[in-house]
């Protein structure tokens, strides 16, 4: 696999007398995108915001695109060394939380942001696309998307953008 580690998770829930409980502590691949440039790993997703507690459905089990229609993904994303997406907008918040290495934020106006170790992007329904700006290292980046009302503008609402 190229380079990518996979992907602890561990989920909690509740026995039937309500006691707390290990659910699951597995491994998860980290699996090549069709365009090449990064690997993602779907932890787990919600279908409402807020989520329900009593829903015991394994959270990988739903099909997630980008985002999930009134619902919320959580995803391991990592970008490829060199590795660029192309621009792109979805109606939701996404929390990104760099864990290793660098990524290059760019937005459709040009602007530019490093981001490394550690940082936390918010970003909220803006065209953007990522960049690692490494040759040798994999950027992971863990993301919750949660679905957003669109930002309108003169009265509309901005479409979604995949490219």
């Amino acid at each position: 696999m190229i380079g990518s580690a996979d992907v602890r998770r561990i989920v909690t829930g509740h026995d039937p007398s309500g006691r707390a409980i290990f659910a699951s502590d597995d491994l998860l691949p980290v699996n090549p995108i069709a365009s090449g440039d990064a690997a993602f790993s779907l932890v787990w997703t919600t279908a409402t915001v807020p989520a329900d507690n009593n829903d015991d459905t394994e959270g990988r089990d739903r099909d997630a695109g980008l985002t999930l229609h009134q619902g919320s993904v959580l995803r391991v994303v990592d970008m490829l060394p060199g590795g660029v997406s192309p621009f792109h907008r979805s109606s939701s918040i996404d929390y990104g939380i760099v864990l290793a290495g660098e990524v290059e934020l760019e937005l459709d106006g040009g602007a530019v942001r490093i981001a490394g170790a550690g940082d936390i992007i918010v970003q909220r329904g803006t065209v953007h696309l990522w960049r690692n700006p490494s040759a040798t290292n994999i950027c992971r980046i863990a993301f919750v998307l949660i679905e957003a009302v669109p930002r309108i503008v003169d009265g509309n609402p901005l479409p979604d953008i995949m490219e």
